[in-house]
């Protein structure tokens, strides 16, 4: 009799159930595997690993919560870890896309400086000197260094610089009369430039509020094309800023930016920095809070040990850079830092 009891006993046992694999841990995991090819094509890589990574964790927390119900933790796991890697991965793959890229237009950038360069060269040997850069006309109205370059290289209207110009927002020769007329073309000199890649924008596509200005003047822009005037939704880089040596002069007094003996005038193109980041002209340039900033990025030493300004007997160009920002160390300048 034992033995029937032992197995009757046996048939009212409570069966032990086999605990199932989560769905969500093989579905992180399948999500994991199917990104595998973002591998070569990193832009699909977060639609994939993000949702991979949560569903792993939600189903790591319902297989805990199941009380042996359910399995798969190192199903989930695996498919966090890998998914984790693929994220990483496009992180990597971004930033160095994104330096690669601003590499790129750096040497466009300087590229584009010694075009001008070259330019003013010209002009120097042509009128045997370099435009002024002054942050006034003659008449005390303003029309800033960065200004006064555009006109030289590419005239008011963009075809030739007047020999008549004496460099006036009105545009006008010292008696008064109206330059760059359409009549007047075959007395022009340059334009020194190729008008196609001057970037030369007038300043009511940068700025929207050009302040003391007009804002029918042009600039010559630089090629990192940050600024997207809302108006018009063109887009332009920052204006190339000018500064003229004045070699009358024989100081580089980086603790006093206003020591009327430098050779340098931060203020030549000090209210165009005034205008403020575009898109955000509340936000002032670095070069703006601090004018002390100009002098000690264009300082050098002489051979007697004293500070002097690079290029000390003709003139600086000065480009915002990538960030956009005048006075950060990413600008760009036509000399060696």
């Amino acid at each position: 009799m034992k033995p029937e009891q032992d197995n009757n006993s046996r048939l009212y046992e409570p069966q032990v159930q086999k605990a199932k694999i989560s769905s969500l841990a093989i579905l992180a995991f399948i999500l994991s595997i199917v990104g595998i090819p973002t591998f070569f094509i990193p832009l699909f890589t977060p639609f994939l690993a993000v949702p991979s990574i949560t569903i792993g964790i939600v189903s790591l927390t319902v297989i805990k919560r199941s009380k042996g119900k359910l399995q798969g933790q190192f199903i989930a796991g695996t498919g966090i870890v890998l998914s984790t890697l693929w994220m990483i991965f496009f992180f990597v793959c971004t930033l160095m896309v994104e330096k690669t890229k601003q590499y790129a237009y750096e040497v466009k950038q300087r590229a584009q400086l010694h075009s001008i360069d070259i330019s003013l060269e010209l002009f120097n040997s042509e009128f045997s000197d370099y435009p002024p850069s002054g942050a006034l006309d003659g008449d005390g109205k303003p029309y800033c260094g960065a200004i006064k370059l555009c006109e030289a290289l590419m005239g008011r209207d963009l075809q030739g610089f007047h020999p008549d110009s004496i460099f006036r927002r009105e545009g006008t020769d010292d008696s008064g009369i109206p330059l760059y007329d359409s009549n007047d073309v075959d007395v022009r000199k340059g334009p020194y430039l190729p008008l196609e890649t001057a970037n030369a924008f007038e300043l009511k596509y940068v700025y929207e509020n050009v302040g003391p200005f007009d804002g029918n003047d042009f600039v010559l822009c630089d090629v990192f094309r940050k600024v997207t005037n809302r108006k018009t939704s063109k887009k332009t880089g920052m204006p190339i800023l000018y500064y003229r040596a004045d070699t009358s002069k024989n100081a580089h007094n980086i603790d006093d930016p206003n020591d009327p003996n430098n050779i340098y005038d931060y203020k030549d193109n000090h209210a165009l920095l005034a205008l403020g980041v575009p898109g955000n002209q509340a936000n002032k340039h670095p070069l703006f809070r601090d004018p002390k900033r100009f002098y000690e990025m264009t300082k050098d030493y002489g051979p007697d040990k004293t500070i002097r300004p690079r290029r000390a007997k003709t003139f600086i160009l000065l480009s915002a850079g990538y960030d956009g920002l005048y006075g950060t160390k990413d600008d760009i300048v036509n000399f060696e830092f």
